[in-house]
């Protein structure tokens, strides 16, 4: 093939993520609410019969179906869901930053405002319960920083022979930051606490 031809090929191509098809995709909704006149954020407390992550605090989310027409769709539809909510309660959704990971996943987070939390009614396959924390409270308070190292471990039949340094190959140590916010006895950390952070970086930026 001629240069000609892949720029012809290529030219009109618009760049995405590399591997994109094979990740696990997934978008939550970052819910905004009044309480006694005052912007409160929703979380969810993960029913302790789900499979994965029991007790975690989370976002409501999920999956990306292959029913959804974009990830809006799929964190508005589980929102829906899981607080027992209709389209109308759900309202002035934004996209904030997407999160890749190199476990093969892609969130989609959103932030938007819930019209009718008095209608809340959580669905107990999926949520053990729901509370509500003060925007203040995050906007005063840092999180909790600590790190998570990996140790590379490669497989035994790995062909040394082929790199440079063979077995004594350097390689780079990595880590994970985890983020802890600790309120009334609720911990919320792990990807919620990144979103989170994300977040409340935006409105001081702002």
């Amino acid at each position: 093939m001629e240069a000609s031809e892949i720029i012809a090929k290529l030219q009109d191509r618009m760049p995405s993520i590399m591997g994109h098809e094979h990740f696990r995709k997934s978008a939550v909704l970052v819910p905004l609410l009044e309480v006694k006149g005052e912007t409160h954020l929703l979380f969810e407390v993960r029913s302790m019969r789900m499979r994965s992550q029991p007790g975690d605090i989370c976002f409501p989310g999920g999956r990306i179906d292959m029913e959804d027409p974009d990830p809006r769709h799929c964190a508005v539809r589980e929102t829906m869901e899981e607080l027992g909510l209709s389209s109308d309660d759900i309202s002035d959704v934004i996209p904030l930053d997407y999160v890749v990971n190199d476990l093969g996943r892609i969130i989609y987070p959103f932030v938007g405002r819930i019209a009718n939390p008095e209608k809340i009614a959580p669905n107990k396959a999926e949520v053990e319960e729901v509370f509500t924390v003060p925007l203040s409270f995050f906007q005063k308070t840092k999180p909790e920083k600590y790190k998570v190292n990996f140790q590379v471990s490669p497989e035994d039949d790995f062909p040394y022979h082929l790199i440079v340094g063979g077995e004594d190959y350097n390689w780079q140590v990595r880590h994970m930051e985890e983020l802890f916010y600790q309120y009334d006895e609720k911990v919320i950390w792990g990807l919620t606490a990144k979103i989170l952070t994300h977040f409340i970086g935006l409105l001081k930026n702002d």
